[in-house]
């Protein structure tokens, strides 16, 4: 990820710390009253006139754009951190990545909700959002082909799925600039899912007095899922 050049005038550094503070008090008044954001109540909290925080962000869309992609830069640079550091093996990558995830969310759970929780109400995602939100999952993408080239991953028989979700999948390799199998994309995409699937719950409260040791489900989910992914057994051996 390349490091941003310092403001280098006295008026450029001020700004940028206004920037800040103005997304600061933004992300704190999300994780309070969620996805109910006003310009207006961030330049009272921060004792700014209305019109002065309209110089730094002209809409609640584009403050809200702003957070957005850092918080996809953010877990995005986790994710590739993680799957960097680990060992060679398609398994050893993917736990990683999964803990990464995992526990960036656990750190930031209003972030996530940003980004992986319900839609903000009349927020359309711009364009300048989508590089930002591939990150994290082309790491994933990386680790499948990385997987699939070195004969890790084994093919299954060719799987009976719909011609649109055939194309869905023609679709991905193409954007990800990949030709995966569709099989071994369409196991990728189950547990992809199935990793934010059992973050979300655990997160937003859905396993409490269902699982008591957090940590040991996350693993054992973890593992079987990488079990499918390599081999498409999801039972154990």
């Amino acid at each position: 990820m390349p490091v941003a050049s310092a403001p280098t005038t006295a008026r450029a550094r001020a700004r940028a710390e206004i920037t800040e503070e103005i997304k600061q008090e933004a992300r704190r008044q999300l994780a309070e009253e969620g996805t109910d954001l006003s310009l207006r109540a961030v330049a009272r909290a921060l004792g700014m006139a209305s019109s002065a925080v309209y110089r730094y962000f002209a809409s609640r869309d584009e403050l809200l754009t702003a957070l957005i992609i850092e918080t996809y830069d953010t877990v995005g640079e986790a994710a590739e951190q993680a799957a960097a550091g680990a060992g060679p093996t398609v398994g050893d990558r993917w736990l990683a990545l999964a803990t990464a995830i995992r526990s960036w969310a656990f750190a930031h759970p209003h972030d996530y909700s940003l980004v992986y929780g319900s839609p903000v109400p009349g927020y359309r995602a711009p364009e300048a959002t989508i590089a930002p939100a591939e990150r994290v999952s082309l790491v994933a993408l990386r680790i499948v082909s990385d997987g699939v080239a070195s004969g890790e991953i084994t093919r299954a028989a060719e799987l009976d799925m719909p011609s649109a979700v055939r194309d869905d999948l023609t679709r991905i390799n193409v954007l990800a600039e990949l030709d995966l199998p569709p099989d071994v994309l369409a196991r990728g995409l189950i547990v992809w899912t199935h990793l934010f699937g059992t973050i979300s719950f655990e997160l937003f409260g859905h396993l409490h007095n269902v699982i008591h040791d957090y940590d040991a489900f996350f693993e054992s989910q973890t593992e079987r899922a990488i079990r499918f992914l390599v081999s498409g057994d999801g039972h154990d051996r």
